[in-house]
């Protein structure tokens, strides 16, 4: 039995791109659902990872691969690099929208996408599944709607900090969502070691050693979502008895990705009131939590019995989805660490409005009042009052304090 297609955010994007373009570039990791979202709006399509005949047909005389009722989709366009010049060729000569979706895993090296898209290209970053789009999430309480001065009002939800780490174990993959947790654990391990073995030379054709990727997907996903260093990600990787050099692993890490197998959480550039010197290094995260945790070898079990472990991979966690949420929403997510230390989590900026988030993993109320004040703290030197403040929760209630701040269970929150 066929399963049945969950809606996912990125829809209106993609339903409002093909309006406004003639080809819609849909980019991110392998199995977050790409296909099926492109299929729910193509009027035919073409698979180049179906086929080598096909790939081959492609490689010679790319315009094979185009004809079809548009919008046409071209699924892993960058198995045939050719295919983007011959999409712009047919974007420019017909002159309309909606013409042609492609769907790729991996950014070609050269990127060539960068300089020649302009004006016939729009793109759309897919994620996987964000709490809310998978089900776990109610979405109670909108961030658009913490923009527009709405107040967080819900009971929350009824599942526990258990069932916060089985969430985070079996990640945002569609396919997961069908799985028992032990199957899912366990594709999730085989994903990170075909992209040891195999994914990581698709991108530019470098065989790189599988081993030493395999231990520097285990340092990303040791330091996941912290402001961590190059010379710190190679110490990792020389503890488990590899080595990188400086230059090497620069490849490595650009390789990842371009396999959209890691993603940055920009610093934000607020002024403030004072002198204070601001961090620049984005922080830097797997692009699902289960990653990182399946690097680990890590469960729900031992992720509950380390509390200082589990509190790091859920704020990669809140990162994934209000990165989802925030994109759905015209605004993007960032990090913010002054010299003295101090920071927010996150910071969510959209126009000339932001808001600022601490993530707790508990929702205690002595846990909650330290990131209140420490939220407010930094609020009060900033020139640009913030839109809405928030300390994020695993789990709990949502509500507003008395002092304006938001607590906010990721269980309720949505875009």
């Amino acid at each position: 039995m066929a399963h049945r297609y969950l809606p996912r955010l990125v829809d209106t994007q993609l339903r409002r791109a093909l309006k406004s373009a003639g080809a819609v570039l849909l980019e991110g990791p392998k199995a977050c659902g790409k296909t099926s979202t492109a299929r729910e709006q193509a009027a035919s399509l073409v698979r180049l990872d179906a086929s080598p005949q096909l790939r081959a047909a492609g490689a010679a005389d790319p315009n094979l691969l185009l004809d079809g009722a548009p919008p046409r989709l071209i699924d892993e366009w960058q198995l045939v690099p050719g295919v983007w010049n011959a999409v712009r060729y047919q974007v420019d000569e017909r002159q309309a929208d909606g013409q042609f979706i492609l769907t790729g895993s991996a950014t070609p090296a050269d990127d060539l996408t960068r300089h020649t898209g302009a004006g016939r290209f729009a793109r759309i970053r897919m994620s996987p599944m964000s709490l809310a789009e998978a089900g776990a999430s109610d979405g109670a309480v909108s961030l658009e709607g913490l923009f527009d001065g709405d107040a967080a009002s819900s009971v929350g939800s009824t599942l526990e900090l258990m069932d916060v780490a089985e969430l985070m174990c079996r990640g945002g993959w569609p396919a997961n969502l069908q799985r028992d947790l032990d199957s899912a654990l366990a594709a999730n391990r085989d994903y990170l070691a075909t992209i040891a073995a195999a994914d990581i030379v698709t991108v530019d054709g470098v065989r790189r050693d599988p081993r030493k990727v395999t231990d520097l997907i285990y340092a990303l996903a040791r330091n996941n979502g912290t402001y961590v260093t190059d010379k710190t990600l190679r110490a990792d990787v020389a503890a488990r008895g590899q080595t990188l050099a400086t230059r090497t692993l620069h490849s490595y890490t650009d390789a990842l990705h371009r396999l959209w197998i890691t993603a940055e959480q920009a610093a934000w550039g607020q002024h403030l009131r004072s002198g204070a010197q601001l961090r620049k290094a984005p922080k830097r995260h797997l692009v699902d939590p289960s990653l990182a945790i399946a690097a680990l070898g890590a469960s729900p079990r031992a992720l509950v019995g380390d509390p200082e472990a589990f509190g790091q991979h859920f704020e990669s966690l809140v990162f994934r989805d209000l990165s989802i949420y925030a994109q759905a929403v015209g605004a993007t997510v960032h990090g913010y660490q002054e010299s003295s230390g101090a920071e927010l989590d996150a910071v969510v900026v959209r126009d000339d409005q932001w808001i600022g988030i601490e993530v707790k993993l508990s929702a205690r109320p002595d846990v909650v009042d330290a990131a209140a004040a420490g939220l407010l703290t930094i609020a009060g030197r900033m020139r640009r009052p913030p839109a809405a403040l928030a300390v994020v929760t695993a789990t709990g209630p949502s509500y507003r304090r008395p002092d304006g701040v938001h607590v906010i269970s990721v269980l309720t929150l949505g875009p």
